[in-house]
């Protein structure tokens, strides 16, 4: 969203507030930071929060294969419906903090184990539209490095056609088998023939193996002869070809 040499500062930036919002939503929640403070807050987190359930969408829009960086590595998946809602849902909640009276101890046991439902809940809807759980599951488990990973290759067709890459390109293929399937590491490239104006191109797909909701990247090589303007090469994020190519 901005110029690449300002993407660092604002990056820095948007860390810092974040970071300050954070500490001044806690600072505020009793009633050292009631009345104005706590409803600028409130307010300033609502307007981050918004902010970037629409960044989000635009995101999904402009680069469906990317991940949001919500929290780093761990957000490397494309940005779907349950990440926007996630920050829609937070900035909603924060919208209802405002005005709402000083947080205060329970008052009585059952009033106590109500509120620690409610958390319960809370936690657990977050859980459900976070990806980030997956993959720290994933993690956890201790699963083989995706180099050595056995993934076959019907998954890997099927990983490919249920992508928005693929939908996207579908239109230009005049085969619906692939000319040509090959691994290298954590990828699976996957080429078909394709047509765009009039010329012959290969179409090829990089299909992560690294696991579910993993990127799949495109480019386009001109298979054409002659002395017609080639088709420009076309690629959706970073993509190393193969020599092959």
């Amino acid at each position: 969203m901005v110029p690449l040499p300002l993407r660092r500062p604002a990056a820095i930036a948007l860390c810092a507030t974040e970071f300050g919002l954070g500490a001044a939503l806690l600072l505020t929640a009793g009633g050292l930071g009631a009345g104005g403070p706590a409803s600028a807050v409130r307010a300033a987190a609502a307007l981050l929060l918004g902010t970037a359930a629409a960044a989000l969408q635009e995101l999904r829009a402009r680069r469906p294969e990317a991940g949001c960086g919500c929290f780093g590595e761990l957000s490397r998946t494309p940005v779907s419906r349950r990440v926007i809602a996630r920050a829609a849902l937070l900035c909603v909640a924060a919208l209802f903090t405002i005005g709402i009276p000083p947080l205060r101890m329970p008052g009585s046991a059952a009033q106590a184990w109500l509120t620690l439902a409610a958390v319960a809940a809370e936690l657990a809807v977050l859980a459900a539209l976070s990806p980030e759980i997956g993959q720290v599951m994933l993690r956890l488990s201790h699963a083989d490095p995706c180099e050595l990973r056995e993934v076959p290759v019907g998954r890997t067709l099927s990983a490919l056609r249920a992508s928005p890459t693929w939908r996207r390109y579908q239109r230009i293929l005049i085969a619906t088998a692939p000319a040509d399937v090959w691994r290298e590491g954590c990828w699976r490239f996957v080429v078909f023939p394709g047509l765009v104006a009039s010329r012959p191109v290969d179409v090829v797909f990089a299909v992560s193996l690294a696991g579910r909701g993993a990127p799949v990247r495109v480019g386009l090589l001109d298979t054409g002869v002659g002395f017609a303007p080639p088709v420009r090469a076309s690629v959706e994020g970073p993509l190393e070809m193969s020599n092959r190519l």
